[in-house]
């Protein structure tokens, strides 16, 4: 026997739709009131809706759903889908960010470790490569004001930042490696010159390559911070409004405390970032001769279970390799490789970043942090609202 349809009539269509969730996700299309209009017409279905998110996979899977509850009505319909986008305001009780924003700028990304030594400017510049590597648009700014790294992990140490004008105001130019906007201190000051500055100058070198910068368009901005918790890092916060921070940090305990309190530091009430994870840096290392062992040189899940006490999202373990460090001294981010394990590790810290930070920036429009998420090829974990 075959299967048998229900005539299409209207109030059919309309208890057909009336399990279809929004596009977020949060709710169904009917009870939120954004199914507009149905109409029929012979063989043909109009439907006028509202989708409350502007991210296209999910409208796309929105059109799927509608398309798939009319053909259970009838399989031949031809359906002809109206879309309107109207997304949610921010809820009131949201995370105010602070600090002037950077027009063009997406998301702020402050990159930090309680200890120094641990790798967090090699981290920063191989997430910065394995982002844009994805297709986004990255800059960092090197914020480590009395040690800058950046221009020697990119091999740029001899350019000199340009100027252009942009409505009329005197900006500066980034450098740009890898297809990477960078701007550093480092630039500025002679390879034997060492910066002595007290907290406010350094503060307002700070807010000067931030502000004073023609950063364009930018999917992300990486701000590469100082060991430590100190002025920098207040000042950052002040400075303009930092969408979320990953703190690094190697699995051997003296780097654990440090990194324990730089997470507290971003949960201050005065500060309140929301921290996308810990990376575990130098976690292990494996013999060129013995791929298949791993010696832990500096501990084993250190840092792994730092991030599960603490009741944030751990985003990698990143190996012990000489390439690692090899690449970096000559300003060739080793994420850049062709292939193997080291970039592989990157590749998956980066997707990890980019999927921790639409998962929990919850004062973000959730269509921003779905098309985030859709371009790194990642997928968040559903929240219960």
């Amino acid at each position: 026997m075959g299967t048998t349809f229900v005539a299409m009539t209207k109030s059919a269509v309309l208890e057909a739709l009336h399990h279809v969730a929004n596009a977020s996700g949060n709710g169904s299309l009917a009870e939120s009131g954004h199914i507009k209009n149905v109409q029929i017409f012979g063989g043909e279905v109009e439907l006028d809706v509202v989708s409350d998110s502007a991210a296209l996979a999910q409208k796309k899977r929105l059109e799927v759903d509608l398309l798939k509850a009319v053909h259970r009505v009838d399989p031949k319909a031809q359906v002809k889908i109206n879309m309107e986008v109207r997304t949610p305001a921010p809820a009131e009780n949201a995370n105010v960010l602070r600090g002037k924003a950077i027009p063009g700028v997406e998301h702020v990304v402050a990159v930090a470790s309680g200890k120094g030594g641990v790798g967090k400017s090699t981290v920063t510049a191989n997430l910065a490569v394995s982002l844009a590597e994805m297709g986004f648009k990255v800059g960092v700014v090197d914020a480590d004001i009395y040690g800058p790294s950046m221009p020697i992990m990119f091999d740029v140490q001899r350019s000199n930042p340009g100027g252009i004008e942009v409505n009329g105001v005197r900006k500066m130019d980034p450098v740009e490696a890898y297809g990477v906007k960078i701007m550093s201190i480092g630039f500025f000051a002679g390879t034997d010159q060492a910066v002595v500055w007290r907290g406010p100058m350094a503060t307002k070198a700070l807010n000067q390559m931030l502000q004073e910068t023609h950063w364009g368009e930018l999917d992300f901005l990486l701000v590469d911070l100082p060991p430590g918790t100190g002025d920098i890092h207040l000042s950052l916060v002040q400075a303009l409004p930092v969408t979320g921070a990953v703190v690094v940090s190697t699995p051997q305990a003296v780097a654990l405390a440090d990194a324990r309190k730089g997470v507290g530091m971003f949960r201050m009430d005065a500060i309140q970032i929301p921290v996308l994870g810990i990376v575990e840096n130098m976690a292990y290392f494996t013999p060129p001769a013995h791929p298949d062992e791993q010696y832990h040189i500096f501990g084993r899940h250190g840092a792994r279970n730092l991030a599960e006490q603490l009741d944030v999202p751990f985003l990698g373990e990143l190996p012990l390799v000489q390439t690692i460090r090899e690449a970096g001294d000559v300003g060739r981010p080793a994420a850049l490789q062709q292939d193997g394990a080291v970039r592989e590790a990157f590749t998956d810290m980066a997707r990890n970043v980019v999927s921790a930070l639409a998962d929990r920036v919850t004062n973000l429009p959730p269509t921003e942090a779905v098309r985030i998420t859709t371009m790194a090829g990642c997928k968040t974990k559903k929240r219960e609202v």
